[in-house]
């Protein structure tokens, strides 16, 4: 049943991350690629999560993923609010 909830997540990464970058081909604002680009690591994140049959210990390692999203989506942001008009 974890395996299943699992997929779901990162089939709702995934969908969000395409969500983003159908907003970024229309209006071409690197924020909505960001977005989309991390909501990518997230969905990578959560499979690999999923599907490494190690220790968790080991797994450590692969929530780096989660932290490069989380700071993607910040730079991002403050670009697009420091960036003068």
């Amino acid at each position: 049943m974890a395996d299943f909830l699992s997929g779901i997540i990162t089939m709702g990464f995934l969908i969000s991350a395409l969500f983003f970058l159908r907003f970024w081909w229309r209006t071409s604002d690197g924020l909505f690629a960001a977005f989309a680009l991390a909501f990518l690591l997230f969905a990578l994140n959560q499979a690999l999560i999923t599907g490494i049959e190690t220790s968790r210990d080991e797994k450590s390692l692969v929530y780096l993923l989660r932290l490069a999203g989380f700071a993607l989506i910040i730079a991002a942001v403050v670009r697009k609010n420091v960036r003068p008009n």
